[in-house]
């Protein structure tokens, strides 16, 4: 996947387009994200001995991870991620419009060391 926990994403469709959020969890077999501040529901509790107040419970849902778009820290822009590999021969994450590295997707292999 190329989006990973911790990333800053931005959303770039459904009901809460345009906003930011940094990446909680990612569930890979279903393909979903769950992005904090992001697709928030409530669940209402009513008062027991774990919850002595009651009330709303405010959670975020996971959202398909072809709605959110990487936001790179280099150029503040949110952009496609490419793969590279570097001399070493590991493999990062790039972005694809200034080229900014994005951390490191596989450790060094030496078949691919130049």
């Amino acid at each position: 996947m190329h989006i990973k926990a911790g990333d800053t994403v931005v959303v770039i469709s459904g009901p809460d387009r345009g906003q930011t959020g940094r990446v909680l969890k990612v569930l890979p077999r279903r393909g979903k994200i769950v992005v904090e501040g992001v697709a928030r529901s409530y669940k209402h509790v009513r008062r027991s001995q774990k919850n002595p107040q009651g009330g709303r419970l405010s959670t975020e849902r996971p959202i398909d991870i072809s709605n959110v778009q990487w936001l790179c820290s280099a150029c503040g822009k949110s952009s496609r991620t490419g793969a590279r590999y570097l001399p070493d021969g590991s493999k990062e994450r790039f972005c694809r419009k200034c080229g900014a590295g994005g951390g490191t997707l596989a450790p060094a292999r030496p078949a691919y060391a130049k």
